[in-house]
């Protein structure tokens, strides 16, 4: 079996159900995997071992009693650190929260520790989930981004640290990172995870999602927290499919759209030739693959998405800005104070236009049943004072829309790209089904950073 932390969550998941392996033993190897490469890559604002031991002989001696929760039943994982966590410090990555630690749990925590999960403890995070780095290093190059903000996740889950995590998008923070890592990331769609208990950046954009080794993976974390909420009036009132169970299903007679402007012309060479052979690939699954035209109003709505992350962000943090200014990082001041300078009826408006742009996409996805696209224009940028561009990401995160990036390649000198899978709202399980097959025909998912 080799040492545990190598296998994927769907791989443990089994051996824990069939007791060929323990709960105990699995956050052991985990731990260890954590002391061993958590000093190189910073990917941790605080860890649980103790926490975490004693969930895991809980979680043991269910079993030895006939009881088991689920797939995720004994599975560790990791909590970016805007998650409320009762009784741990949970800072957004800023010093204005040092010291915080809340009464009660995001509705996200308490579902998957329902559901067997094992919280290792909090992954870092940009400050408050905007543009300011953590100090996490890629786990392929350490002298390059993670991405962010949900960068600790996507380094955790890319060095074995963990078997999944959750993450957070705005913009582009859990499709980017899971890029520049080179593992899964699903933001789904809008509403339809429970933000109640998440630092919000911006509240009409914030997705809470999962990042895992595979798509199976994160379609099981998605299971277990998905769903409405009665904390969160934003939360959809749908019901949760099997995810999982909706993978196998072949692709045939299935369209694939490729926007005709927008993403083509901010692509390098690296990701053009690997976007050009992932089309062949899902060619050879049974797709038809065709341009289509992205609404005239497409740029307009994402423009709109960042008038409206200043203002919602600007509202948040006015009140502590105007306090402590010199405690928030240069890019998340700049963008406070811009966000105050926004008029309401601008704000309006930009909530306006971006709705228009909604309904003009719905149109386009009504006509091909997903949109693909690279999840970055290139890979990890080398420096760690930014964390990438989300240019690509912005659309999804600003419409609403469910999208999945997954392993697409590598770029000289060997650092991960990704293809970006974007479906109507609601639609994840298509998503995932056009993920799953593309990730079974490739071999991107199974290579692992040698740290």
């Amino acid at each position: 079996m080799g040492e545990a932390w190598g296998l994927t969550l769907g791989e443990a998941s089994e051996l824990v159900r069939k007791r060929t392996l323990s709960p105990t033993d699995l956050v052991r190897s985990h731990l260890d995997r954590i002391a061993a490469v958590e000093p190189h890559l910073l990917a941790w604002a605080r860890t649980l071992p103790e926490q975490a031991l004693a969930e895991a002989e809980r979680l043991e001696k269910l079993l030895e009693k006939g009881t088991h929760l689920g797939p995720l039943h004994g599975i560790p994982v990791g909590i970016k650190d805007i998650d409320y966590t009762a009784g741990v410090e949970t800072t957004g990555g800023s010093r204005i929260l040092a010291g915080f630690i809340p009464t009660f749990g995001a509705t996200v925590v308490r579902r998957l520790r329902a559901a067997g999960a094992i919280v290792l403890g909090k992954t870092a995070t940009t400050e408050f989930a905007y543009a300011d780095p953590a100090p996490t290093r890629n786990p392929w190059n350490p002298g390059h981004t993670p991405g962010g903000s949900s960068s600790g996740s996507a380094a955790a889950i890319a060095a074995g640290m963990c078997l999944g995590a959750f993450g957070t998008q705005t913009v582009g923070s859990i499709v980017r990172p899971a890029a520049f890592c080179g593992v899964v990331g699903l933001k789904p769609t809008y509403g339809r995870v429970s933000r109640h208990g998440i630092l919000p950046l911006a509240w009409s954009l914030d997705h809470p999602g999962p990042m895992a080794k595979t798509v199976r993976d994160a379609a099981l974390l998605l299971e277990a927290v998905a769903g409405s909420d009665p904390d969160d009036p934003s939360a959809a009132h749908r019901p949760v499919p099997h995810y999982a169970g909706m993978l196998g299903n072949p692709l045939g007679g299935l369209t694939a759209g490729i926007p005709d402007r927008y993403f083509p012309e901010r692509s390098g060479a690296a990701v053009r030739a690997a976007f050009q052979d992932a089309l062949r690939v899902l060619e050879g699954l049974g797709m038809r693959v065709r341009q289509v035209q992205l609404p005239a109003c497409f740029e307009a709505g994402v423009e709109a998405g960042r008038v409206v992350l200043h203002a919602e962000a600007a509202a948040f943090h006015r009140d502590r800005f105007r306090a402590r200014p010199r405690d928030y990082g240069p890019k998340l001041a700049a963008l406070i104070e811009a966000g105050l300078l926004v008029p309401a009826a601008s704000y309006l408006r930009a909530q306006q236009v971006r709705s228009e742009a909604m309904a003009a996409m719905r149109r386009l996805l009504s006509e091909v049943d997903v949109v693909v696209t690279p999840a970055a224009p290139g890979p990890a940028p080398e420096g760690l004072d930014s964390t990438g561009d989300p240019v690509f990401n912005a659309p999804t995160s600003t419409f609403g829309l469910p999208a999945l990036g997954v392993p697409m390649g590598f770029a000289p000198p060997g650092l991960p790209l990704g293809l970006q899978i974007m479906g109507s709202h609601f639609e994840e399980a298509m998503i995932l089904r056009v993920g799953a097959a593309y990730e079974a025909a490739t071999p991107w998912h199974a290579r692992r950073p040698a740290v």
